[in-house]
């Protein structure tokens, strides 16, 4: 499972188009966007884990505004939330026949003209649905789908709060990006007991640390930075539990190689990661890392591990939904994308490996879904170096919600390579280290 966040590189002034062109289900079954006819916009749901992937409209009795929000449910419904004079309504939309049927949950009343309501990503489960109402000194987190009576009000957070990650296979364990006295860091709400807040992510006292991806199966986390170059945000990953510092490596920059597209090298980037590659419980740093990456010749895709320390730049297909995507656990993209002849696609992409960046001609756009098989597993690159294994996120206090390792302090980031003989454990011993330093998390 991969989730990501939505809005922390947006609100942080660094990011076009941070929203997703659609939403996926945390298992990947369904997807829901605002789809437009001629200028009518209504909300259509996608089924992808069938044979070949279909839409089914969901228009309501009338147009839907540009803004609204829809979000899909594991059962195949969709969740819609809509805003009137402050007032945040959500509903289940659902086919009846050749008409939409709707299930009305309730609303949230924002009197405040400065709050802000918007949904998170997807739960995992796909049952419950959550949102966070950004106000002025405060956010409260929301349950607004499977309540008892309605939206229920699970958790305030001192600051203002954008992001939301999910960190465990639950739903439990939310990653919110707080800014607090002018500085934001990543802190993780416990839902399940009372919204307790712990600290998660605070790679450097004086820097804006912000987690934009996480996958439970590895404990990969994909985090965005200005600790390594103050005043410019860069590109880090980590994992969960490790004893290593979080690492920033060169290929991740905002400058980078000739696009797919026809930028020049060395063109401003901006670099979005939206999926990882699940099932690599012990391996983090061999998962597939899709990217969207952004630049002066508009959007395409970017490919990156860890351990290869180069991103791949391919074209995204036509009408490719951007910023949205999930892979299989064998290492294939899965890409949704919408054009006027096939209004319900998914491209197909094998994660390319071993060979250098920016070669779209080796790789050529993204196949059609149908015929498609795919690869070996392959090894990293042997002509390039080996990349280190990630980060010292093991000292947020979690207490027993996730475990914790026991290890002697280290440096809170690093653009070096790690010891060879460095290990990355998926169960780390439950002791605290004597001593926290400005580190992170847990796993």
């Amino acid at each position: 499972m991969t989730v990501c966040a939505w809005e922390s590189v947006a609100e942080s002034g660094n990011e076009r188009g941070a929203r997703p062109g659609c939403v996926i289900t945390a298992d990947g079954t369904y997807a829901a966007r605002l789809a437009l006819d001629g200028e009518s916009w209504f909300p259509e749901r996608w089924t992808l884990d069938g044979p070949e992937p279909y839409a089914v409209p969901l228009p309501g009795n009338q147009p839907e505004e540009p803004g609204t929000e829809v979000l899909p449910m594991s059962d195949g419904r969709v969740l819609i939330h809509r805003v009137a004079d402050r007032r945040h309504t959500f509903s289940l939309l659902y086919p009846t026949g050749p008409a939409t049927g709707e299930l009305p949950l309730g609303a949230v009343e924002c009197p405040d003209e400065g709050t802000r309501l918007r949904l998170l990503p997807p739960a995992p489960g796909g049952d419950r649905a959550y949102a966070l109402a950004v106000g002025g000194g405060s956010t409260a987190v929301w349950l607004v789908a499977a309540g008892a009576f309605g939206p229920e009000h699970l958790a305030e957070v001192p600051g203002h709060c954008s992001g939301g990650v999910w960190l465990d296979a639950t739903g439990r364990l939310l990653a919110l990006d707080r800014t607090l006295n002018g500085r934001t860091k990543t802190v993780v709400v416990d839902l399940e007991r009372g919204g307790e807040m712990s600290p998660l992510l605070q790679i450097a006292e004086n820097s804006d640390d912000r987690l934009l991806l996480a996958d439970a199966d590895s404990g990969l986390l994909l985090i965005r930075s200005d600790a390594p170059s103050p005043g410019h945000d860069r590109l880090g990953w980590g994992v969960l539990g490790s004893t290593l510092p979080v690492r920033f490596p060169e290929s991740l920059r905002l400058t980078g190689p000739p696009s797919p597209l026809g930028a020049k090298g060395g063109a401003p980037l901006v670099l979005t990661p939206f999926a990882i590659q699940p099932g690599q419980v012990l391996t983090p740093e061999r998962c597939a890392v899709a990217l969207r990456v952004d630049g002066p010749a508009g959007s395409w895709v970017g490919v990156w591990r860890p351990a290869e320390r180069q991103v791949h730049h391919l074209p995204a297909p036509e009408g490719w939904l951007a910023g949205t995507g999930l892979w299989t656990e064998d290492g294939v993209l899965h890409l949704p994308f919408a054009t006027a002849a096939v209004p319900c696609g998914v491209a197909r992409v094998a994660a390319p490996t071993g060979t250098g960046p920016g070669d779209p001609e080796r790789y050529g756009p993204a196949a059609p879904t149908a015929g498609h098989t795919p690869p070996e597993p392959s090894a990293p690159d042997p002509s390039g170096p080996a990349a280190p294994r990630p980060v010292p996120l093991q000292q947020a206090s979690l207490a027993g919600r996730l475990l914790r390792r026991s290890a002697p302090p280290a440096p809170a980031h690093s653009e070096e390579p790690a010891p060879p003989h460095a290990e990355h454990s998926p169960l780390p011993a439950e002791t605290p280290p004597a001593t926290p330093t400005p580190a992170v998390a847990a796993r």
